[in-house]
């Protein structure tokens, strides 16, 4: 007689600390591969894009240096100008109350001053005038720093794109590509019609004391011949 064999079948219980030991290797796993095809990781395996890299970080923190001191550089002149134009008035006021005082004195006295109108005045033209030339030089050098400063803005946008780039593309990035700040092209037509409005924009402070100075200089003839 044949003899009859049983079959057993034995059930591996799985309880859930393997399920999450199963898990957390396989997200390891996930993890580890997409760090190897992360772009960061290509790049740390180039050399050359690599050395791309960190020259272009270097410069983009020299950028910003430079940057940081036009700014302070065009706050001390807005400082330094703020200084020109208060001593400016202050002296058209103490001279305008020294004027009077003289002229009072002059009519106690019963004598006249206004023949010599023409002393305070050329003494009040001539010191305005070199306030007037001291704040345009100052104005100058404001929008001088101005325009560098506009100008390494965009070198740093330019450079910053440039990196962003390189960081997403990886080691399929162009080595030969240079950073290129964009600009506006304009026509002549448009140029010449905005460029008047632009240097009295620029010069406004300039003109605005020029234009004191004109009111101020009759000044005394008023003062010690009208009232």
């Amino acid at each position: 007689m044949a003899e009859t064999k049983d079959t057993h079948i034995v059930v591996i219980p799985i309880d859930e600390e393997h399920n999450n030991k199963l898990s957390s290797s396989m997200l390891s796993n996930n993890i580890i591969e997409a760090i190897e095809d992360h772009p960061l990781t290509e790049i740390s395996e180039s050399p050359g894009h690599l050395l791309l890299l960190k020259l272009w970080q270097r410069e983009e923190d020299l950028f910003a240096k430079r940057i940081a001191r036009k700014e302070t550089r065009m706050d001390s002149i807005k400082s330094e100008l703020f200084q020109l134009c208060s001593f400016f008035f202050i002296f058209h006021g103490f001279f305008s109350t020294l004027l009077f005082t003289s002229w009072v004195s002059a009519q106690q006295q019963h004598h006249s001053v206004c023949k010599k109108w023409w002393v305070p005045s050329m003494v009040s033209l001539c010191t305005s005038l070199v306030f007037v030339f001291l704040v345009q030089v100052k104005v100058h050098r404001y929008w001088k720093v101005w325009g560098q400063l506009q100008r390494e803005r965009n070198d740093s946008r330019a450079l910053t794109r440039c990196i962003q780039e390189l960081r997403m593309k990886g080691a399929s990035f162009d080595l030969s590509k240079e950073p290129q700040s964009v600009k506006r092209m304009k026509s002549s037509s448009v140029e010449i019609k905005w460029k008047p409005l632009t240097w009295c924009y620029q010069n406004l402070l300039t003109i605005c004391l020029v234009c004191f100075t004109g009111l101020a200089f009759p000044a005394s003839k008023f003062v010690l011949c009208c009232l």
